[in-house]
């Protein structure tokens, strides 16, 4: 299921371009893929739509590992589909081969099953006591528990009739007046605004009522043979989105969870892939009919459960957590609280092979915790018992020897193995040096543009994190090809390849690192920062040479931009996942489509001019369309995972 609960704005797409035939088209990277990734959509896509072999790795680089110079040709549908399913091998794999120095506390849930509001808050959290990574303590517990949402029921009710494609003509469901839920069906294209009418798009859009505290389900599920891919979206009474859904993580229809904060109406629109309103309030403002034909659907509304847990963990603790049972959703809160990774996913095969990580189950969460004190796992969206897996690990360079991590810069390009991400085989990159003159820079810069990229590295992945003072045994060396003998294959040194391209490389992407490791448990990994797309001519976004006018200082601004993007790859290996690049907060772990941002380009749109920012690490929404929701802080996962 693709989804977000971003706030977004309600003025949508104007011009997704959609290929003959309803498919859509590779878009261009412009202000309207820009919204409809910042919604968490797709636009590429679907390629494994209706195959044989629906578990089959997606053509391109793995989207939540690379940096990609056009994330609007990810296809996150079969990406997800594709972890889900490798992440299950590697719970198999990892039960046979894993063992605890001690059984994990059993915890049961205290609230009774059929019970609802005792430990639904992160206040009310039922304590889970002995657990915690300090002497004495077990850092493994298993929480068995019952979720019991309020039993609601779903009456028959008759199809809407035409035109019923906004807000002001949506068919009235009854749904918090005179029920709870409704059962009936559909068509998309079937309106005025379908493929054999205006063209626009249809939609069917369904009015309801519910209260703060509630929860509503829409399923979709399409008749045998039919050809709709749904997407769902679910709007206020002001015409802002604030969830959608597009597949449910077993088939291409779509499944949609949302918890209400406010009591209002609200309005559930059902068309095709990728079909979205310019104007909700206007059936006409579709960006073009795409995916059409008969649906049933299921709306539900009522009070939602949540079971909260309270474990006490120290500062720098890795905790992970996998659910399995009648839940859906996991979720982890800090000591303020609030959500700091909510996930209705298994992402964990992206982690790398020796973390001891849980993983595993339908949904996976991983924490590193910037303060002492007591945080929260909080269960929810289902119905029924449950079984979460919660353990808490110190970082793996506590204690080790030597205790220091190395980052080590290779300009030299390298003769390397791609296969770990997504890759060939074995292959040999070009050399930093061989990519200078596509800046219009020579070889008499080459040290020049070296020492601004270490700088720059060394800022953001380095200084900012001593200077945190978050953890005062952070240590990290940062040592590079032109001054230091190449140590790759020592212990505790992970490397960053800055050269080579998309043909040598064989991997579609600008940037890429071999995984997301929250806890640097894996201390010796490597990545690249391809060259090529980003010494593209002027024109593309995600060419530095668009940025470049006389007036851009080059060695500052290529030396700075690169630092980032290098920065970037070395935040995924210590332990970062993507943030939101489209919201108003530049971060270096933004997903790539917002290159200005990754670059620091200042306001004058010009690189390497007084205007230019500082881009670092820090607090950020999480990636909207990764599947994660909560605020992740990039910064103290790094400085709790570096650490001697």
């Amino acid at each position: 299921m693709r989804r977000t609960i971003a706030m977004v704005a309600a003025c949508l797409l104007a011009a997704v371009t959609l290929a003959p035939g309803g498919a859509s088209a590779r878009a261009k990277p412009d202000v309207d893929t820009k919204k409809a990734l910042a919604n968490g959509f797709q636009v590429a896509p679907k390629s494994t739509a209706k195959s044989k072999t629906p578990n089959a790795k997606p053509a391109g680089a793995n989207p939540y590992l690379a940096l990609l110079p056009d994330p609007a040709a990810a296809d996150l549908s079969g990406w997800d589909k594709y972890l889900a399913a490798k992440g299950k091998e590697r719970a198999r794999t990892k039960a046979q081969q894993r063992t605890l120095a001690a059984a994990p506390i059993l915890v049961d849930e205290d609230e009774p099953a059929g019970v609802r509001g005792s430990n639904d808050t992160p206040a009310t959290a039922q304590r889970v006591d002995g657990f915690g990574t300090s002497a004495g303590q077990n850092p493994a517990a298993r929480l068995l528990g019952t979720l019991s949402p309020e039993p609601v029921s779903a009456d028959a009710v008759d199809p809407n009739t035409e035109d019923d494609g906004s807000i002001p003509l949506a068919g009235e469901t009854g749904i918090g007046e005179t029920r709870d839920g409704i059962t009936t069906s559909g068509v998309v294209g079937d309106g005025p605004h379908g493929s054999a009418g205006s063209g626009s798009g249809d939609f069917d859009v369904y009015q309801l009522t519910a209260q703060a505290g509630e929860g509503i389900t829409v399923d979709i599920d399409t008749p045998a043979g039919g050809d709709l891919d749904s997407i769902l979206l679910l709007l206020n009474a002001e015409g802002e989105i604030i969830a959608t859904a597009d597949d449910d993580g077993v088939s291409f229809d779509s499944l949609l969870n949302f918890q209400f904060t406010e009591s209002g109406t609200y309005y559930v629109f059902v068309t095709g892939f990728l079909t979205l309103p310019n104007d909700p309030f206007d059936s006409g403002s579709g960006t073009g009919a795409a995916s059409e034909g008969p649906y049933g659907v299921t709306i539900l509304v009522g009070e939602s459960d949540f079971d909260f847990y309270a474990v006490r963990l120290r500062k720098g603790d890795v905790l992970g957590a996998s659910v399995t049972g009648n839940a859906a959703r996991l979720a982890v809160y800090d000591t303020v609280p609030r959500e700091v990774q909510g996930s209705t996913q298994d992402a964990s095969y992206i982690f790398p092979a020796n973390t001891p990580l849980p993983g595993g189950g339908n949904a996976v969460v991983d924490y590193v915790a910037e303060k002492a004190g007591w945080h929260y796992v909080a269960v929810t969206s289902g119905r029924g018992t449950y079984d979460v897996t919660v353990e808490a690990h110190r970082p793996a360079l506590e204690g080790g020897t030597p205790p220091v991590q190395t980052l080590f810069l290779d300009f030299d390009g390298a003769r390397l193995n791609t296969a770990p991400f997504g890759g060939p085989g074995v292959r040999t990159l070009s050399p930093f040096s061989a990519f200078l003159g596509r800046w219009g820079l020579t070889r008499a810069d080459e040290d020049a543009v070296i020492d601004a990229v270490i700088a720059t590295v060394t800022e953001n992945i380095k200084s900012d994190l001593q200077d945190s003072g978050l953890n005062g045994r952070f240590r990290l060396q940062i040592k590079n090809s032109r001054d230091h003998k190449d140590t790759f294959g020592q212990t505790n040194v992970s490397r960053i390849v800055v050269g080579g391209t998309i043909d040598e490389s064989g991997v579609p992407t600008i940037g890429i690192a071999q995984t997301i490791d929250p806890g640097n448990f894996e201390t010796e990994e490597t990545a690249l920062v391809l060259l090529d797309i980003l010494s593209d001519p002027a024109g593309d976004e995600a060419s530095l040479n668009t940025y470049i006018t006389p007036a851009s200082d080059k060695v500052a601004f290529v030396g700075r931009a690169l630092g980032n993007v290098v920065s970037h790859e070395a935040g995924h290996f210590f332990g970062d996942w993507h943030v939101d690049q489209f919201n108003d907060i530049p971060n270096l772990m933004d997903q790539g489509g917002n290159f200005p941002v990754m670059f620091a380009v200042g306001p004058d749109e010009v690189g390497g001019t007084a205007d230019d920012p500082d881009v670092d690490f820090g607090e950020d929404t999480f990636n909207p369309g990764e599947n994660f929701t909560g605020t992740e802080d990039t910064l103290s996962r790094i400085v709790f995972g570096v650490t001697s």
